[in-house]
């Protein structure tokens, strides 16, 4: 398949990737109080992602951030997104790929995006700490910038089966005014995993707007995380997750 195949999005970034670096010190620490949203996409590294379901998640990420839709919807106003990404599994294994980055521009979105290809996997072997995770992406907003709204991003292949569940999370961490999305990677042929849908819907999603992503295998990351992001950041959608105006 051609450069213009399954593969140009990559090819392109590492092609731009010289350009794009060259911008990092201007973009690694975002500090702003204009800001719409923050928002933090926190990604499974679990033992039930193999090496090549993780290619396809890290490469559908990157490719995700760039497609023309979803550069529209984070540029679509003049009032940032703050971006932060990390991956998770164990209860103690949550691992920084990208801190908070305001996204002003398509280079910002390349720059994420490059950071995210090249990124080395932090973890293989621990199992599903959904609600740890959901905890220590509390802890990350709480160091965010100054936003209109919050927004935590999680994706995942299967079920919490170790530690906490979500629902304690919501209850032992600070969530007030932040919305929890789900994308579940559904694999209705795994077992065990035929109840991952309703148990995003019934224990993940939480907040004001919350909506759930569906994946149809890891093959179809890059589509649902892409339908996901533009959703999740375009001005329209925040602005109905703010509280009314009180004089």
């Amino acid at each position: 398949m051609g450069q213009h195949g399954q593969h140009g999005p990559l090819v392109m970034l590492r092609r731009l990737a010289a350009l794009v670096l060259s911008c990092a010190p201007h973009m690694a620490v975002a500090q702003d109080a204009g800001c719409r949203l923050a928002l933090v996409l926190a990604i499974d590294v679990s033992s039930s992602v193999d090496r090549g379901e993780y290619a396809l998640q890290s490469g559908g990420l990157a490719s995700a951030l760039i497609s023309p839709d979803v550069v529209r919807a984070f540029l679509a106003s003049p009032r940032p997104v703050a971006l932060a990404v990390f991956e998770w599994s164990g209860r103690y294994n949550q691992v920084m790929v990208q801190n908070w980055v305001m996204i002003r521009s398509r280079a910002h979105l390349l720059y994420v995006a490059e950071k995210v290809a090249r990124f080395e996997r932090s973890y293989d072997e621990f199992p599903t700490a959904m609600g740890y995770a959901l905890g220590h992406a509390a802890g990350l907003l709480e160091r965010a910038p100054d936003c209109d709204a919050k927004t935590i991003d999680i994706s995942g292949d299967g079920v919490t089966n170790e530690g906490f569940q979500p629902r304690d999370a919501y209850n032992a961490f600070d969530f007030d005014g932040v919305t929890v999305n789900g994308l579940a990677i559904n694999g209705a042929d795994m077992e065990g995993e035929t109840d991952l849908i309703p148990y995003y819907q019934t224990e993940v999603l939480h907040g004001a707007g919350a909506f759930l992503q569906v994946a149809q295998g890891f093959a179809d990351f890059e589509r649902a995380m892409a339908r996901k992001l533009e959703r999740e950041v375009a001005p329209g959608f925040i602005s109905a997750l703010q509280p009314p105006h009180r004089p």
